[in-house]
């Protein structure tokens, strides 16, 4: 299998996190229900490629994402064939109600999901962009009291399909509520793809500057526009060490029609290849599970690195 030139920059951190989100937000807009077999294979399969965070599913009503409907009976059979390791993997919780689910099962990880603007907030989350914060309080509250960790995902920060551009502050501001709710760690959503380089570079430096650890901020990009990967290094070059990114490319939002494939990690992980940027993922294990899964969906793959390496 072709591998990349390793090219270091300096200056760039020595390792990354790959948070993996395929078996969720890649799977939550398929409109054919997989089965949860092939999910609970899918998510065994990234967990064996050395994924080391692989949120498998989100405690959602049924009504809102029907693909999602069997989180329990997937996080059971995956605690059935990976034991107390199934506990680990990171669930989403959108309210009480979903933390109750996730607590019934043991789980040990959940994340909850805001937004930076107020029409996505009421879409998405039929609350307001401050009322948001009062729905997730007592869940984090809760959760932080259970053991939990939790981590926060604040959607629409570079740009909303209804509001258009957002203004930095607004999602500073955002997100800094989620962080002091008790969140330990922040996913900044470039929801729509519509993020640059330099906005990235911006935000970034923004949060810093009003106090919030680097460390403690991780990147969800979207390859709407072909700007992830240049997204994910002016990320590097600013010091941020987590990124979220889904198998295959696959995903999307389902409030958001503009809100396309998630960056695929197979791309992600070639680039820091090239970087010579640690991350601990085996590509070619990555590559053979995107296409079994493409076999699956019935579609190739949108990732470009699983449509070259594929046919190697």
């Amino acid at each position: 299998m072709s591998l990349p030139m390793t090219v270091p920059e300096p200056g760039l951190p020595e390792r990354v996190t790959i948070y993996e989100v395929g078996a969720r937000d890649g799977l939550q807009n398929e409109a054919a229900i997989i089965p949860v077999e092939v999910k609970a294979e899918l998510v065994r399969r990234l967990l064996a490629a050395g994924l080391p965070a692989v949120e498998a599913t989100s405690f959602v009503h049924p009504r809102w994402v029907p693909q999602l409907a069997d989180a329990e009976q997937l996080m059971t059979a995956l605690h059935d064939q990976i034991g107390d390791a199934g506990r680990d993997l990171p669930v989403l919780v959108p309210n009480e109600r979903g933390l109750d689910r996730a607590l019934a099962l043991g789980l040990r990880h959940v994340a909850i999901f805001g937004s930076a603007t107020e029409t996505f907030a009421q879409k998405n989350l039929n609350r307001g962009l401050d009322e948001q914060y009062a729905m997730f309080e007592p869940v984090v509250a809760r959760a932080r009291d259970a053991g939990l960790d939790v981590r926060a995902y604040v959607s629409m920060c570079f740009g909303d399909p209804w509001e258009g551009p957002v203004p930095i502050d607004q999602v500073v501001a955002a997100g800094r509520r989620l962080l002091d709710l008790g969140a330990g760690q922040l996913s900044i959503g470039d929801t729509i793809g519509v993020g640059t380089a330099g906005h990235v570079t911006a935000l970034v430096g923004a949060f810093v500057e009003a106090g919030v650890p680097v460390e403690r901020l991780a990147l969800h990009f979207h390859d709407t526009y072909g700007q992830a990967l240049s997204n994910v290094q002016a990320g590097l070059r600013a010091g941020v060490t987590t990124y979220d990114a889904s198998a295959g490319g696959l995903g999307g939002c389902p409030y958001a029609k503009s809100a396309t494939g998630n960056l695929a990690t197979e791309d992600l992980v070639w680039l820091l290849d090239g970087l010579g940027v640690e991350h601990g993922v085996d590509l070619a294990a990555l590559v053979q599970t995107s296409t079994w899964l493409a076999g699956h969906l019935g579609r190739p793959s949108p990732s470009a690195v699983v449509r070259a390496l594929a046919g190697q």
